[in-house]
């Protein structure tokens, strides 16, 4: 039914979405639940009075998928530290305060004295009142100020007194002269091969070309009848139209570059060709 309080559409009212409800009491496992038996040991049900606050069948970690994601990565508060494998050589100072007792010798050498070791017995006296009129303060000094200085020995080597220094290498000379056989097996070479040549090729008769210059000329003179016959040919619709036009016109080209060079004086003809 039409009405005027219908031409403006209502609001729509957004009702807001109550917050999720939870429970005061927090996790209470259901009465008389199967949810809760993972393995045969337990009975059908748990939970069958209700009184239970807590899990029936506590978490087991990693029971049948393995360890949860992450736990296998190394925890950085726990690396392999330095000597943790291992033991360092303790110094001297550290060994003379922990075990000085190592650091006794197990075997002694052999005394100095006559019969066994130890300080002279009672009755073994010393040769005594032995007395020198020598000034060591003097004969010190004499003797610093009449020695002779030190002599330093150099022993770096000097590569510069060496006997064979400055002078070619033998094996040099021997590069040397294997390089100038080679260059003198080439320009053998190359000589026998202008040698060769040079006999094969020889100067043209002025006669014997204009001969050939007429020969040129008239074979021109065929083959260009020939072309303008077919020039006003405008439309090659067949192959043999085109075919016949190429061929003239390749053949006036190569004519006219044989006359073009022997038009020159001095014309050579190659016999080995």
């Amino acid at each position: 039914m039409e009405s005027i309080y219908n031409i403006v559409p209502p609001k729509v009212m957004m009702q807001s979405k109550p917050p999720m409800f939870k429970s005061k009491i927090g996790y209470v496992p259901p009465t008389a639940s199967t949810f809760h038996l993972p393995g045969t040991s337990h009975p059908m049900m748990s939970n069958m009075a209700g009184d239970s606050m807590g899990k029936i069948v506590k978490d087991r970690s990693h029971a049948e998928f393995g360890k949860p994601i992450g736990m296998n990565k190394n925890d950085p508060m726990h690396h392999l530290k330095k000597f943790a494998r291992s033991s360092s050589v303790p110094s001297l100072r550290e060994v003379r305060m922990t075990n000085p007792d190592s650091l006794k010798p197990v075997h002694l050498k052999e005394s100095r004295f006559a019969g066994g070791g130890g300080p002279p017995k009672a009755h073994e006296i010393p040769i005594m009142n032995l007395v020198t009129s020598k000034n060591f303060i003097v004969a010190n000094a004499v003797e610093t100020i009449l020695a002779q200085p030190k002599k330093f020995q150099d022993n770096t080597k000097d590569y510069l007194k060496k006997q064979d220094y400055g002078k070619v290498p033998n094996y040099l000379h021997a590069v040397k002269k294997d390089i100038q056989g080679e260059y003198e097996y080439i320009n053998q070479l190359q000589q026998q091969y202008e040698q060769d040549n040079a006999a094969q090729v020889h100067p043209m008769d002025d006669e014997e070309r204009y001969m050939i210059l007429e020969g040129l000329k008239s074979k021109w003179e065929a083959v260009n009848t020939q072309y303008q016959g077919e020039t006003h040919i405008m439309i090659m619709d067949t192959r043999g139209k085109k075919y016949r036009k190429e061929k003239h016109e390749a053949e006036l080209a190569q004519i006219e570059k044989d006359i073009e060079k022997l038009s020159k004086k001095n014309v050579h003809v190659d016999l080995a060709r």
